[in-house]
């Protein structure tokens, strides 16, 4: 009995040693990859360019933060040369926003540009959930000021909408103003066009987008009125296995990226895996043969890809957000 417990003991002590080993080897691989990421990062030529009329010269890609929650990947963002950040009000219960705050405070206000996002609710609730961002941010001013979740162009054109933004901004809250859209984009970029009131829009956009094409025009026309566009969910909702899982994730972001109207990508970084395959298209857009191959693919399997067109909520007996849900599940498993 003495010798099962003895036993018992050491197995308990070395699993646990072993335990605290590969803590440390993966807190270690982090930082090396963080150094490597910064290594290569400075080989690079940075491809920029200019977010409409804000004038901000911004990376092509750019951090979108929904899922990220460690402080060493936006580290590692910044030293790669990703200047833009994308957060929102409701991300991770205001967590996202306050952990941003905590790394930037400790780099100078000109070095990065901010983008948050607060839904429509109502000219006083809409400022207190900006103060609130603010606070968390441990920032004076955003550099962009969203209306989150924007899918009708009665939403954007409400001049309650319209004067609370443009109230924000005059109270310095923010320097710009625009909407972000996960459905109805071309409505609603077609509706920011008419208000001439927006500086940038914050759309999906992907290649297995039913739409893709009216979306590429009304992209390009906002683009040419001199509005920002930033492009979102690029990954389309999901990938295509081990093996193409690499390409097939640059390959996303090179497609939407050929567009030369589309002045930056928020793509989801979660690691520094991830980190680094964005980072490595930042001086080559050019879509391999393989890559062109590898998304023509692709577009003919919709998968569970969800293009947000509340049509199957009109048939749902039991009346449930099915748009909605679908969302969630690809922001658990498939975006970038």
């Amino acid at each position: 009995m003495e010798d099962k417990n003895l036993n018992r003991r050491i197995f308990i002590k070395t699993s646990a040693l072993g335990a605290t080993g590969a803590l440390f080897s993966k807190q270690m691989m982090g930082h090396e990859t963080a150094g490597y990421i910064e290594k290569k990062s400075n080989q690079r030529k940075i491809i920029t360019r200019k977010l409409g009329k804000t004038g901000m010269e911004l990376p092509v890609i750019s951090f979108g933060l929904s899922l990220a929650d460690n402080p060493n990947l936006i580290k590692a963002a910044m030293s790669a040369g990703i200047k833009h950040f994308d957060t929102a009000h409701v991300y991770q219960k205001g967590n996202n926003e306050k952990i941003l705050g905590e790394v930037l405070k400790n780099y100078p206000r000109t070095s990065f540009t901010i983008a948050t996002k607060v839904k429509p609710e109502g000219k006083d609730g809409f400022l207190k959930k900006l103060n609130i961002s603010l606070e968390r941010l441990k920032l004076d001013y955003v550099d962009i000021l969203y209306l989150h979740d924007v899918s009708s162009r009665e939403t954007v054109l409400s001049e309650s909408n319209i004067d609370t933004l443009q109230t924000a901004r005059k109270l310095g809250k923010t320097k710009f103003i625009g909407v972000s859209t996960h459905s109805n984009e071309p409505e609603v970029i077609e509706a920011a066009i008419e208000s001439k009131v927006y500086d940038v829009i914050l759309t999906a956009y992907n290649f297995k987008q039913d739409h893709k094409e009216l979306l590429t025009k009304r992209i390009k026309e906002a683009s040419k009125a001199g509005i920002g566009i930033v492009g979102m969910k690029s990954m389309a909702g999901g990938k295509l296995g081990k093996d193409a899982e690499k390409m097939h994730f640059q390959a996303a972001l090179k497609w939407v990226l050929k567009n030369p109207h589309v002045h930056t990508i928020i793509s989801g970084i979660t690691n520094f895996t991830e980190l680094e395959e964005n980072m490595a298209i930042m001086d080559n857009l050019k879509l391999t043969k393989e890559e062109k191959s590898l998304l023509s693919f692709a577009s003919l399997q919709q998968g569970l890809y969800c293009n947000g067109c509340q049509e199957c909520t009109r048939s749902c007996k039991k009346g449930l957000p099915i748009p909605g849900m679908m969302r969630a599940f690809m922001y658990a498993y498939g975006y970038g």
